[in-house]
């Protein structure tokens, strides 16, 4: 800020010209001195210059964890997928979602709200017609009459030192960050949409799952009946299979209620009425390659969350710089005029109107602490929006970062519960053989097959979890839909 000018109190005077018979080329004379005065004295410096790469950290040539480059950061990440029905609901759901429309109305509200903060930097001109009626007493009585009236006001501020202009800015910039809002929220709407969707095709193949469990329990039932009712085993045994019968037929109905849930909540992201009618078997895909995750640099470039994060900082400048300015002496244009007559017709004679015209120049000497108190507000709110730019930022990075990392673990834990149904489904094999030759206690079939229903569930929660993953890394790298 410009120290001779922003700490000044030095006193405006007002140039008024109201009578008419001045004329008007002296009250122009008035509001053209009144703008020269304005234009010769020093104004505040502009908003800062800021740099999206301007961060309390640093940031690392390359990701931490490293991956093999198999593809390019996908612009349009649902087709590596190559599944048409989850296609189709996504856009499905970024056309009818009731959020992102309300989304997509904020943008509109914060861009309508810079047409109205830069409306003052334009000439103000009213139109106020009028008719009045009233009694007026004589000797003879009391009689009616009337009169029209057609008046013009003219108000301009001329925004000499640009604060009217930095109002509109800060307007400008919030509007482009509730852009990047809705962006964000079309790519967040997108990707809940995604790993629902492979949810709920878990759900249903852990139904599956758990329905084979419950029908080889019921294999198991009637073999220890069987040895039961010969005399070959105790009761405890009947008892324990039995028991462990009913513990699979729960896990089968908790199983039917994770597909109704999420089907229902998969309905309601795509704004149909949740009936739990979507009625789809599809495997799960496998996962995409491992794809090249770029610079961290380009992060920065990417993610529509740091642009709008950035952009209300850009704001929270230009309210600071517009709240300096407020110091500043202000300059004003203006008049009124008009006609009035008792009757209608006469209103459009020129030599009826009449007009005044006023210019001035104030400069603020004493507001209880007002301006000085906005200034410093707004100062807070620098500050603040810019430390929440910080953490936006380093927020995505974490988010890749884990992301990037996830995915390898991920892949290990795949690859190692895969073999693990192999070895349960083995083994299940020789407890079911074992024990009809009398070599093992029943708790030993029955943990067979516990092992057997826990490792296919568990393949089937990583397998849906290295999808989710994918779409997490797509996410948090900016990637389109």
């Amino acid at each position: 800020m410009n120290q001779s000018i922003c700490s000044a109190r030095t006193a405006g005077r007002w140039f008024d010209v109201s009578a008419p018979s001045l004329g008007h080329r002296r009250a122009l004379w008035f509001a053209t001195l009144a703008a020269a005065v304005a234009l010769l004295l020093p104004g505040c410096d502009s908003m800062p210059v800021r740099d999206v790469k301007d961060l309390a950290f640093k940031v690392p040539e390359r990701w931490s964890t490293s991956a093999p480059i198999a593809e390019p950061v996908a612009n349009a990440w649902l087709a590596v997928f190559d599944d048409a029905q989850l296609t189709a609901m996504v856009q499905t759901g970024l056309a009818n979602n009731f959020d992102l429309q309300a989304a997509s109305a904020r943008v509109d509200s914060a861009r309508e709200q810079a047409v109205v903060a830069g409306s003052g930097r334009w000439p103000q001109l009213f139109f106020s017609p009028g008719y009045q009626r009233g009694k007026n007493p004589d000797g003879s009585g009391s009689a009616e009459s009337g009169a029209f009236s057609a008046l013009f006001n003219f108000n301009w501020e001329l925004d000499v030192w640009g604060r009217i202009k930095a109002g509109q800015q800060a307007a400008t910039e919030e509007a482009m960050a509730s852009s990047g809002d809705y962006r964000a929220a079309r790519l967040s709407l997108a990707a809940r949409i995604a790993q629902v969707y492979f949810e709920w095709l878990e759900a249903q193949l852990q139904v599956e799952v758990a329905a084979q469990s419950v029908k080889d329990r019921g294999v198991i039932v009637n073999l220890v009946r069987g040895r039961f009712n010969r005399g070959l085993t105790r009761g405890l045994d009947l008892r324990l299979v039995l028991t462990d019968q009913s513990n699979a037929e729960a896990q089968l109905a908790q199983a039917r209620n994770d597909v109704q849930s999420l089907g229902r909540r998969l309905q309601t992201l795509l704004a149909h009425y949740p009936d739990g009618g979507l009625t789809l078997k599809n495997p799960l895909p496998q996962p995409p390659q491992i794809l090249s995750s770029g610079l961290p640099a380009e992060l920065l470039g990417r993610r529509p969350d740091i642009a709008a994060a950035f952009k209300r900082l850009r704001a929270a400048d230009a309210r600071l710089e517009s709240a300096e300015k407020a110091l500043l002496p202000r300059v004003t244009l203006t008049a009124a005029g008009g006609t009035g007559s008792l009757a209608l017709t006469e209103l459009i004679d020129p030599r009826a109107a009449a007009w005044n015209l006023a210019a001035g120049l104030a400069q603020p000497l004493f507001t209880g602490g007002r301006l000085q108190g906005e200034i410093r507000l707004n100062e807070a709110k620098v500050r603040e929006a810019y430390h929440q730019y910080q953490s936006v930022a380093l927020n995505a990075f974490r988010e890749v970062e884990q992301a990037l990392a996830a995915e390898s673990w991920l892949r290990e834990q795949e690859k190692a519960l895969r073999e693990a149904v192999d070895q349960t489904q083995a083994s299940r094999k020789l407890a079911v053989y074992s024990y009809q030759q009398g070599l093992i206690q029943i708790l030993t079939l029955l943990d067979s097959y516990r092992s057997t229903l826990n490792a296919q569930s568990a393949h089937l929660a990583v397998q849906r979890q290295l999808l989710n993953n994918r779409i997490n890394l797509y996410l948090a790298l900016g990637g389109a839909v």
